[in-house]
């Protein structure tokens, strides 16, 4: 049944694919996801023709951005010990290749095929690559058994196995099996996955390597570069950071600010900079008197004490948590709260929404005592207040932010670990090769 599955699979996703393409006229996604991917081959053959001298070919599959950037501190660490590395980068979805298309570390950044036998072996033919990790999902059975069949060692990294989720589905759960076990190994970011992997999908290569989210988090604060000019400005002074804020978060968080006696420095980072939002916010702002001065159009004459500085342009809330106090987490009033790590590893408080569930590290920062969960304007300005006025309570709430990100890193050293063996293996074979 295991093979047969996968088998299955391969012989009608040709005709499966191509059925669909006509609906692409009528789809602006699916337009897209086709578009995108009409000279892919021809395009990657260019990128390819600077490639001639053998080197260890390691190759990483992210569904999107947030996927990628797992990717980001296992790749710098490997490239740090072994500048001769090559790294091939793909994408399925479009916001994540035009995010990173320019990705410095990488020799080709490029859209995975679509996931016919042909495409997928083609693929493996220009590649050749030593290694592929996939990043926490996003399988695509034909491009898996292609590096299978081609002798590409494979692994997943940062593996995650959701709660009612198709993988554990009875008339589903086989075809999956044959899947992951095509991986020789499987890097999970927790000790429950990993369990589920082993126990439901018969996967003894899966091991708890926990979220190289937490890596990356520590390794980007560590970049002073983007906010050192604002750093000297909002020196010594108390800061409140409203990063990935929706109109809902703006209307509360405006209305606790205004409230308070001493009110914090404050700096307003929507998530949507778009000229039509950045117009409805500057309005928002004019109505309640906020004096403001944008990020863009920053100048000597911009008081941090009496105008609250708006961020304008998109690349850099991660840095900008840095020059934080106390966070204020955008996203909890709508769908989900956003990113908690980005302003958790500078040891600074956390605020968020009530809706955090979708969110592990939200739910976990909450228990360890580095969050705290809004309900509206009121709690906000209670929140607010204590915060500001107290320091004790502020560095201690801190603490046990960064206290939780720093005890949750170390992915990345163990998958990087693995990669490096497999790549000092080739070296040997390399060195060992008659010279001609």
């Amino acid at each position: 049944m295991r093979g047969f599955a996968l088998k299955t699979y391969s012989f009608i996703s040709p005709a499966l694919f191509a059925a669909i393409r006509p609906f692409s006229r009528f789809n602006s996604r699916l337009r897209t996801f086709t578009a995108v991917r009409n000279k892919l081959f021809e395009e990657l053959e260019v990128k390819l023709q600077s490639l001639s001298t053998p080197s260890y070919r390691l190759w990483v599959h992210a569904a999107s951005v947030g996927e990628f950037e797992q990717a980001r501190p296992i790749i710098a660490s490997l490239q740090a010990a072994y500048p001769d590395l090559t790294v091939f980068v793909s994408f399925l979805s479009d916001s994540g290749y035009n995010a990173r298309k320019n990705f410095s570390g990488a020799s080709a950044v490029f859209y995975l095929p679509i996931d016919t036998p042909g495409n997928a072996k083609r693929l493996l033919s220009l590649l050749k690559p030593d290694l592929l990790m996939l990043m926490r999902y996003d399988f695509w059975p034909n491009h898996l058994l292609a590096a299978r069949e081609a002798g590409t060692r494979m692994i997943l990294a940062a593996a995650v196995l959701q709660e009612n989720s198709q993988y554990f589905k009875p008339l589903l759960r086989g075809f999956y099996r044959s899947l992951f076990n095509l991986f020789d190994h499987i890097y999970t970011v927790s000790a429950k996955d990993t369990r589920a992997f082993r126990e439901v999908f018969g996967c003894r290569q899966a091991e708890t390597a926990g979220d190289p989210r937490f890596d990356q988090v520590v390794l980007r604060s560590r970049n002073t570069e983007k906010v050192s000019r604002l750093k000297l400005l909002y020196e010594n002074r108390t800061v409140l950071l409203a990063g990935s804020v929706w109109p809902p978060d703006e209307a509360l968080l405006l209305q606790a600010w205004l409230q308070l006696e001493k009110r914090p420095s404050l700096i307003l980072v929507p998530h949507q900079v778009d000229p039509e939002n950045m117009q409805r916010l500057c309005r928002e702002l004019e109505n309640r008197k906020i004096s403001f001065m944008k990020a863009s159009a920053i100048d000597r004459s911009f008081d941090p004490e009496q105008q609250v500085l708006l961020i304008d342009r998109t690349g850099y809330l991660a840095e900008l948590y840095r020059l934080g106090s106390i966070a204020y987490i955008g996203g909890g009033f709508g769908v989900n709260v956003h990113n908690t790590l980005e302003p958790a590893v500078y040891g600074i408080p956390v605020l968020f929404g009530p809706r955090y569930h979708n969110s592990p590290e939200a739910r976990e920062l909450l228990l360890a005592g580095g969050a705290t969960v809004i309900h509206d304007d009121t709690s906000l300005f209670t929140v607010l207040k204590n915060l500001t006025d107290d320091c004790s309570q502020r560095k201690t709430q801190g603490a046990a932010a960064a206290a939780f990100v720093q005890q949750r890193t170390g992915a990345t050293a163990l998958i990087s670990g693995y990669i490096e063996k497999d790549y000092l293996k080739w070296k040997k074979k390399e060195l060992q090769r008659p010279q001609r």
